[in-house]
């Protein structure tokens, strides 16, 4: 199921970045753009059917650990896209190339993040205190304070 999510960001990312490019943006512009549009269509994928664990309550705080462990994963993508483009050479310079190298990096990091720690046990920690500062929950009404001995408080 990872992978099959992971192939649809992969389409939404070419498309983002061939998009980018036919508007005239510069290659390393264009995969900036397409890495974001895919973060956001796998996480969305990956967290409601791969890890069945997307609710109201865990959706911001899971959201802020997947980007955080894709930011990981597409930090080595970029780079290896960016020094692959760079090279000028006839084959690995050109920007589909370098793009399934970088992505075939991120994808191995991105699974290992998402599946033991963003979704795995020490995500639900993280996300538990997490979830605590950025979920308010109703609050419970108090009881009226109970009068002390001897008070005339009744």
């Amino acid at each position: 199921m990872f992978t099959g999510a992971s192939l649809v960001g992969f389409v939404f990312s070419a498309a983002t970045m061939h998009a980018g490019l036919a508007l005239g943006l510069r290659p390393w512009a264009a995969r900036l753009i397409g890495m974001a549009v895919a973060m956001n269509v796998s996480f969305l994928l990956n967290g409601r059917y791969t890890f069945r664990a997307l609710t109201r309550e865990s959706f911001l705080p899971l959201w802020a650990a997947y980007m955080a462990n894709s930011a990981l994963g597409n930090t080595c993508n970029y780079a290896m896209f960016v020094a692959l483009t760079s090279l000028h050479r006839p084959l690995v310079s050109q920007p589909d190339v370098a793009f399934v190298a970088g992505a075939m990096t991120a994808w191995a990091i991105n699974f290992l993040g998402a599946r033991f720690v963003v979704f795995g046990e020490a995500g639900r920690r993280i996300g538990a205190v997490l979830a605590r500062g950025f979920v308010s929950r109703p609050s419970r009404p108090r009881a009226p304070a109970q009068a002390a001995r001897g008070s005339s408080r009744r």
